[in-house]
């Protein structure tokens, strides 16, 4: 729990503006004075934060929130303009939608995934990923839709272009709605029966995969292989009960419409259903691992970073003890792919970063000794000096490795 407090420039004054019954995890202030704060309520054990959205509220207007529980999941920090226009982008099926909250005003929605706002007197700011390119600037007042103003993707051409995405709509077994994305090489498949085809997992597991370009799913998809990717219950952009349905039941509604998605997507043809692999990082590592724990689908896995084993993890991992107990509770024996660990037969590569403090190394070093132990056809890929982030962040030369290092196992096991 935390609370928002302020004091003077002389140090005096103190005042707490918050209750002490939710957990604080920002502060904004604008040019013009205005303050806004985010905080999620963590239920009666007080650390239950699974799928709590922040709501935000301006200081000087206690109990009158700006955003909604249930359906707004920030996409990144907000911003308050010159006017003191409050400006937040929310996540919603994959995409981003950015809103002036004072004006009740939508400033930019469509297929862009905003990564962070900025304003300046009454111009809002939003650096947005679209299905052309990573990242361009799209600028406009507050009281009007924001537009781009750059093409720095301009350079995306020839065997370079972006491969385009095709909407996935699935239904699960139990009648509930999945949402996702299929990429498709566009050129000619090696095979009489299609494509080989890889379903990738996200992490989070409160994150959102989205249609807009992605490095993974066009490197993947430019080698040949089909991507499938999608936003199983776990996910965010759907509300926060999608969210909040893997609470204690990991591997089982997730699973469920991660196998609807790709069964979906291998309906049309051209893509080979006898040549599968899985792969995903850190939460997507975990589904990875307990995929092939819990069938011989899939030709061939790559689980990275990943939470297999809830008992070391609680003790080891820079994220708190309680994550474990919230999002597994007392079934955390049950909920570790490493349990059922004997039972994978399936080649697969375990990639890890030797300073990854959010999953420890030894998450994967438990697996991989397992594997070795049983026979399963695997192999440790350790980065050095490397952290959770190493996809997104790290050294290039190890990100330029690690991709290498994927599309060798992938040729090996799905050519």
């Amino acid at each position: 729990m935390s609370d928002v407090c302020s004091v003077d420039l002389r140090g005096k004054g103190f005042r707490r503006h918050t209750d002490g019954t939710g957990s604080v995890g920002s502060v904004h202030v604008g040019p013009d004075g205005t303050a806004v704060y985010g905080a999620a309520d963590l239920g009666s054990s007080k650390q239950d934060f699974v799928a709590r959205n922040a709501v935000l509220r301006r200081l000087d207007g206690p109990g009158v929130a700006l955003t909604d529980a249930e359906t707004d999941h920030l996409a990144c920090a907000p911003v308050i303009g010159g006017d003191g226009a409050v400006v937040a982008a929310f996540e919603v099926r994959g995409d981003t939608v950015v809103r002036d909250l004072t004006a009740d005003r939508v400033l930019l929605e469509g297929h862009v995934g905003v990564t962070a706002l900025a304003a300046g007197g009454d111009v809002v700011v939003a650096v947005a990923g679209t299905r052309e390119a990573y990242s361009e600037l799209f600028v406009g007042r507050s009281s009007e839709t924001l537009t781009q103003r750059t093409d720095f993707a301009r350079h995306l051409t020839g065997t370079a272009a972006p491969i385009e995405t095709e909407e996935l709509d699935a239904t699960s077994g139990d009648g509930y709605p999945v949402h996702g994305w299929l990429v498709r090489p566009t050129t000619k498949p090696r095979r009489k029966a299609g494509h080989p085809v890889i379903l990738m997992i996200h992490g989070g597991p409160y994150a959102q995969y989205s249609g807009n370009l992605f490095d993974e799913a066009q490197v993947l998809a430019g080698a040949g292989y089909a991507v499938v990717m999608g936003n199983p219950r776990g996910g965010s952009g759907y509300g926060a009960a999608h969210g909040r349905a893997v609470k204690e039941a990991i591997g089982t509604v997730d699973v469920a419409d991660l196998t609807a998605l790709l069964d979906h997507a291998l309906t049309p043809p051209g893509l080979d259903g006898s040549r599968l692999g899985a792969m995903g990082g850190s939460y997507g590592g975990l589904m990875t691992t307990w995929l092939v724990g819990h069938t011989d689908r899939f030709t061939a896995a790559i689980s990275e970073r990943a939470v297999n084993a809830w008992d070391s993890f609680a003790g080891t991992s820079d994220i708190g003890w309680f994550f474990a107990d919230e999002y597994a509770g007392a079934f955390q024996h049950e909920q570790s792919p490493l349990t059922w660990a004997d039972r994978i037969t399936t080649p697969t590569l375990v990639i890890h970063s030797e300073r990854d403090f959010r999953c420890p190394l030894e998450q994967g070093q438990r697996l991989f000794a397992r594997l070795r132990k049983n026979g399963v056809p695997s192999k440790l890929l350790v980065f050095p000096g490397e952290g959770h982030e190493l996809s997104r962040s790290g050294q290039p030369r190890h990100r330029l490795q690690r991709f290498e290092h994927i599309l060798d196992w992938w040729a090996e096991h799905l050519r």
